[in-house]
């Protein structure tokens, strides 16, 4: 992985602390966040922790000093940043000046090990590291059991104290809190797919879908590498009967879901091969390549609602396309691809049979990207076509043997209305396709193009 040139030992830094650190900091850092960082990591934190003594005395200090406190190269120490900045413990500002470029960074606290365990994605990473007996003798060393009381709870509910203009949701159900702004940072996902799946369900969503469950969801989605329709089973085997979602459950269901779907991969925290950036012959060039990268990026929701000019998505054809996504395995954007070519071959209509039958053909080639599908669905279109043409083709040679006499202008006729029929199709395509991408590039809120 080539780091080189990224820092310099001449560029500058300064250290700061957000927030408070907990008395047992330092047993986080050494028994749980070193297995998944690893020690050059945990020793750059302590270093720059400590160098904010110094901060009076030399606000600004340059690389060269780190390099010679922890003798590792500048590559091991950028590597180990990164490595501090994944998983939530750095949070990292750079200032450039035409003479110095200054980095600002502001330490982010650790967990204590009670709350480390109460954070889903990071307590799950450990238990992969680690192993179960290691993972389970920590867990109960730093958080240990609680043992139910016997007799009947007494206690008073928050409102049979205080009354208040806008209740507390969480008066009703006993939700975990960890601090806020802590633990790794994961892109937020949207969840109108599973509200969808909850309410046809009758199931009520809102008691399902709170935040801190979304939380979780999210990690363990994004954990284990999950697709919608897997997260949806996981979701559903951990209800309760109550209809709350028992969350050691839940990860138990994403962790035998990954074994099951994928049995020769492991988890294990890894840094990310960095990729160069793309050349201009690399980017999209072609209206049908931008559209690829759209029908990847969205959600099938949203191209149906784009579909039908920025109105909401039937709740029929949402729970048509959740059902064949659970049922086939289809990621969305092959279900994407799978929708605008049903649209387009059924005159804007979603035709269930339809959309059945070339699921499960699809399914069967296991296809995995929105590419592979578009390049499968010309394929079995042009097979398509090529069989329409050798039963013409046929009945032509049939027709010959009979002598029957055929005018050639007859034959032009029909020859000009194939080709006039052929080029409408592929002009309706590419109509389509404009039409939706111009929505993206039109400024709008959910606009990822610039034309």
């Amino acid at each position: 992985m080539n780091y080189i040139g990224k820092i310099l030992p001449v560029d500058g830094y300064m250290v700061d602390l957000h927030g408070n650190l907990p008395v047992d900091y330092s047993k986080s850092l050494t028994h749980l966040y070193l297995p998944l960082i690893g020690i050059k990591a945990v020793m750059l934190y302590q270093t720059l922790l400590h160098e904010m003594e110094f901060k009076e005395i030399a606000p600004i200090q340059t690389h060269h000093t780190i390099m010679n406190y922890l003798n590792i190269s500048l590559v091991d120490i950028y590597e180990a940043r990164l490595r501090l900045e994944g998983i939530g413990l750095l949070k990292t500002f750079e200032n450039k000046t035409p003479e110095q470029t200054v980095y600002y960074y502001v330490l982010q606290s650790p967990f204590s090990p009670n709350d480390f365990f109460k954070d889903a994605m990071l307590s799950q990473l450990l238990f992969h590291h680690v192993g179960q007996d290691k993972y389970s003798m920590l867990k109960s060393h730093y958080v240990g059991h609680f043992e139910q009381p016997s007799g009947q709870n007494v206690t008073a509910s928050f409102h049979e104290v205080f009354d208040t203009i806008i209740p507390d949701a969480n008066a009703y159900h006993k939700v975990e809190r960890i601090p806020e702004n802590q633990g790794p940072h994961i892109d937020s996902i949207d969840f109108s797919w599973m509200e969808h799946m909850l309410k046809s369900r009758m199931i009520p969503y809102r008691r399902v879908l709170t935040t801190e469950n979304k939380r979780i969801i999210t990690q363990m989605m994004h954990l284990y590498g999950l697709a919608e329709y897997e997260v949806e089973k996981c979701v559903l085997w951990a209800l309760t009967d109550e209809n709350y979602l028992d969350i050691d459950e839940f990860k138990e269901a994403c962790h035998d879901t990954f074994k099951n779907a994928r049995k020769e991969a492991s988890v294990q925290l890894v840094t990310r091969e960095t990729e160069p950036a793309p050349t201009k012959r690399q980017q999209p060039i072609t209206k049908e390549e931008q559209f690829i990268l759209e029908l990847e990026r969205i959600s099938p929701k949203q191209l149906l609602e784009d579909l039908s000019s920025g109105n909401h998505a039937s709740e029929q054809d949402l729970k048509v396309i959740r059902e064949i996504m659970t049922t086939q395995g289809l990621p969305s954007p092959v279900m994407n691809v799978l929708i605008h070519y049903v649209l387009l071959q059924t005159n804007m209509k979603l035709s269930k049979a339809y959309l059945e039958t070339i699921a499960s053909h699809w399914s069967r080639a296991n296809l995995k990207t929105a590419k592979e599908a578009m390049e499968f669905a010309k394929r079995e279109k042009e097979r398509y076509r090529q069989s329409i043409e050798k039963k013409q083709n046929q009945r032509t040679y049939r027709k010959q043997s009979s002598k029957e006499v055929v005018p050639d202008w007859f034959k032009e006729r029909k020859q000009k209305t194939t080709t006039i029929q052929t080029d409408t199709i592929s002009e309706v395509e590419l109509q389509e396709m404009e039409s939706i991408l111009n929505k993206y590039s039109s400024g709008g809120k959910n606009s990822h193009l610039q034309g």
